[in-house]
């Protein structure tokens, strides 16, 4: 077993003064890293029904479709506005200066289907959560939330509810 987080690239003060950033980039770009990855995704999940994986824009992105695949599940992506060119639903959320939006198409997801949704990192937990309020929105249930790392530090579980969370590697 590879320890994953000697693979993740801590970048003091980015994007500004007083964060540390964790660079998956370099995780991404080792085979033996980014195979270990999508392999502990697929054994927490095996066993379980689930018919479609959604990646959030846009690390969720680098492992989402390659889980989907892995799984025999289906991908599905939520983007930024006005990416996706047949018509969307929609959710506004909160950022920590502003608000934010994130679509998915309307016919993405079945009602009832399982849904399992892929991130990069857990952090304050409102892109999540707003993404999750958006599969339930269309019919969707979510059954999972997957993360690379989690930053423990911000208490992002505590916006998902009771949702099923499973992070990779605690920061």
């Amino acid at each position: 077993m590879i320890n994953l987080k000697q693979l993740i690239r801590e970048v003091p003060d980015f994007p500004k003064p007083g964060i540390n950033f964790y660079d998956i980039t370099t995780l991404l770009k080792d085979p033996a890293g980014l195979k270990q990855t999508i392999d502990n995704f697929r054994a927490h999940y095996e066993g379980q029904k689930i018919d479609v994986v959604v990646g959030i824009e846009a690390r969720g992105y680098f492992f989402a479709p390659t889980l989907a695949y892995a799984m025999g599940a289906g991908f599905v992506p939520v983007r930024k506005p006005k990416k996706l060119p047949a018509a969307v639903e929609f959710v506004e959320y909160a950022l920590e200066y502003g608000t934010d939006r994130l679509e998915i198409h309307k016919d993405a997801i079945l009602p009832g289907q399982n849904v399992l949704i892929i991130d990069d990192v857990l952090a304050t937990g409102g892109t999540a959560a707003a993404v999750a309020s958006l599969v339930e929105k269309i019919g969707g249930k979510v059954v999972g939330m997957g993360f690379v790392l989690e930053l423990d530090f911000l208490n992002g579980k505590d916006k998902l509810s009771d949702r099923p969370i499973y992070s990779q590697l605690h920061y």
